[in-house]
């Protein structure tokens, strides 16, 4: 009998549609069994990942395995997000992949410093940005290997 596969939750905030779509794609495209939840703002992701308002049942926020964050974000900054994340002993383990348009050496300072798992700058180009996202999906869907399983 084979071995039921469960889906490897995802979890992209990103506000721009446009870059979401892509990683959507991107990671369809690997025929990986998994769920993306895309949240577009700051406060939304924090209720998610806190489990408050509409995201209190825990099958409508289930934990993800990976989390794919942007910076600028509306009502809340992701530096912020990525800040609670790995201050919650419930969270702190989750790897947290920055997928950010910033380059500055203090954005990248800073989200080493709160303990992001990786800082990746999204390209200009619409194709390079899609190359990015399958190199991204064959490392975190594929290859990474976590204790969570």
């Amino acid at each position: 009998m084979a071995e039921e596969v469960k889906p490897f939750e995802i979890l992209l905030i990103e506000d721009n549609d446009d870059h979401a779509a892509a990683v959507k794609r991107s990671f369809r495209k690997h025929r990986l069994e998994n769920h993306i939840t895309h949240l577009k703002d700051g406060e939304e992701a924090m209720n998610y990942l806190f489990r408050k308002g509409e995201f209190e049942d825990p099958l409508k926020s289930p934990r993800p395995k990976v989390i794919l964050l942007d910076l600028r974000l509306p009502k809340l900054d992701g530096l912020d997000i990525l800040k609670a994340i790995k201050s919650d002993d419930q969270l702190k383990h989750l790897p947290v992949v920055v997928l950010t348009s910033s380059r500055t050496d203090q954005d990248i300072e800073k989200a080493t410093e709160l303990h992001a798992n990786s800082f990746v700058v999204k390209p200009v180009s619409f194709d390079k940005f899609v190359k990015l996202m399958d190199d991204l999906g064959y490392y975190w869907l594929g290859y990474h290997t976590s204790p969570l399983g």
